[in-house]
């Protein structure tokens, strides 16, 4: 598909909005990175994978901790604060069959770890990946490139 922009230019002030929560400072970018790497990955999205996967390699991450990802839960290389991070997007983005993703459990133990603004800015890297989720699995923007020079129009 050609890039969505020409289309419809208010989604990159949306887009903007949420890129800039994620900078806050509230969240270690390795963090948001990961967290966004692990939803690429529950999604099937080669886009976000390879994305994050770069990102990740940009700011220095191991290939250890990058491969290690899909098996977070018993892998070492992970702290505390991000494996809340991992389990919350995982919460949110894979269906429960007793119905409720996000127990009170798991936001206690995310309050343990995050502070009012550090848990609405994982909210909102979770929310920046939902958003984009649509356009990366119908659009299929080219994994690798820039933004807005990975469609095919």
């Amino acid at each position: 598909m050609p890039n969505p922009l020409p289309f419809v230019p208010e989604m990159a002030e949306v887009g903007a909005g949420l890129h800039n929560v994620l900078k806050n400072g509230a969240i270690p970018p390795t963090t948001i990175s990961l967290l966004q790497l692990r939803a690429g990955q529950i999604l099937g999205s080669t886009y976000f994978t390879i994305r994050e996967t770069n990102n990740l390699r940009a700011i220095g991450e191991s290939e250890e901790r990058i491969t290690a990802l899909a098996t977070w839960q018993d892998a070492t290389y992970f702290t505390d604060a991000e494996r809340i991070a991992l389990e919350l997007v995982e919460a949110v983005l894979t269906p429960n069959p007793s119905g409720e993703r996000v127990p009170d459990e798991l936001f206690a133990k995310a309050s343990a770890h995050y502070d009012d603004k550090a848990l609405w800015t994982l909210i909102m890297a979770i929310a920046h990946i939902g958003f984009f989720t649509p356009a990366a699995l119908i659009a299929k923007p080219i994994p690798g490139m820039p933004p807005g020079q990975n469609y095919t129009g």
